[in-house]
């Protein structure tokens, strides 16, 4: 097992993906290290994300908070704001929580030890042994959707998702070297996003070829086995964007806990299932309202949403929220769902 993490880890020397996060092979044989600070963040924004979605929201937040003291000093409205379209909310409140934690009670620097790490805000087994590995290089496996898809395909492991996790962390677990762990970990994943990926696997180019079970097997392209998902519930409701004549708009910032958290939105009805009536909720102002032609549909993990947009002409005093004007507020300040209601009233 462990000559198959070489053959792998002389692969990564040659081809690892170039990431603005990451400390390429080269540069740690010169000595230069990893920086948790930048280990950290970057895994908290690539859950349930892509490499291409996540670059500029790193590139940004390193330019404007460049260590987690910076970033623990900051304003909570001003990092929701930066997070705005990335998505999953509540790992924006969490960074925060956490870059406070480590200030607080680890002197800025991140505990270089996995069961400290664990104790942190927001911060789970993957992310953990994410930062183990890849910034202070101890051996813990770590096991994303890339290296399950790694690991199912070598092992011919036929178990659906999610009851074999423990049996391919298992696996992983068997191949982490005690040498060069993170750079290992970050190659399996380089292997299952470039190589070994979800449809028509490059078999032919693959390092781990000739001992991949499921390519002698040919069973390669149907793992990693899933359990079937049920089919997400669908809720729908109203919102209310109030444009007032000097250009400022009608916002209110949602509650800290919840969907959305923190983050700023238009004012409007509770999210019901749609096999009830649309809830139209209580306008924020006393005005005429204008139901925009058309609809926002947007998906999150567990339902999808539909949203009829009102659209006021106003300068009437709300009952919620306030106005913000165009220095104060632009459209990529708000989380997607939120934006394309604005997209709306604007076609």
């Amino acid at each position: 097992m462990r000559d198959l993490s070489k053959e792998l880890l002389d692969w990564y020397d040659v081809h690892a993906r170039l990431m603005p996060w990451r400390t390429p092979p080269a540069d740690k044989g010169a000595g230069i290290r990893p920086d948790p600070y930048a280990v950290w963040l970057s895994e908290v924004m690539l859950q349930q994300t892509t490499v291409a979605a996540v670059t500029d929201y790193f590139t940004r937040f390193t330019a404007r908070w460049p260590t987690v003291a910076d970033l623990a000093a900051a304003e909570d409205g001003d990092v929701m704001a930066e997070w705005a379209g990335l998505g999953y909310y509540a790992r924006a409140r969490n960074l925060l929580k956490c870059a406070r934690a480590v200030v607080a009670d680890h002197g800025g620097a991140f505990p270089a030890d996995h069961a400290a790490l664990l104790t942190l805000p927001g911060i789970g087994p993957y992310t953990a042994a994410a930062i183990s590995s890849i910034a202070f290089d101890l051996p813990h496996a770590v096991l994303d959707g890339n290296v399950e898809r790694v690991m199912a395909r070598l092992y011919d492991e036929h178990t659906p998702l999610p009851a074999a996790k423990p049996i391919l962390m298992t696996h992983a677990d068997a191949l982490t070297p005690d040498a060069r762990p993170g750079d290992y970990a970050q190659a399996v994943m380089d292997l299952g996003a470039t190589i070994c990926t979800p449809k028509s696997p490059a078999c032919g180019i693959c390092p781990w070829r000739d001992p991949c079970l499921a390519r002698q097997r040919g069973t390669a392209p149907d793992l990693p086995r899933k359990t079937p998902k049920k089919a997400k519930p669908v809720r729908h409701g109203t919102v209310y964007v109030a444009r007032r004549p000097d250009g400022a708009y009608l916002l209110e910032r949602r509650p800290d806990r919840g969907l959305l958290g923190g983050m700023l939105g238009w004012p409007g009805s509770d999210w019901v299932d749609v096999s009830l009536d649309r809830p139209a909720g209580t306008p924020p102002v006393d005005a005429p309202w204008t139901e925009i032609q058309g609809e926002v549909r947007h998906t999150f993990t567990h339902f999808h949403l539909i949203l009829t947009v009102m659209l006021s002409e106003t300068d009437a005093e709300p009952s919620t929220g306030r106005y913000m004007t165009k220095a104060e507020f632009g459209p990529s300040d708000l989380p997607t769902v939120m934006r394309k209601a604005f997209d709306l009233t604007r076609h």
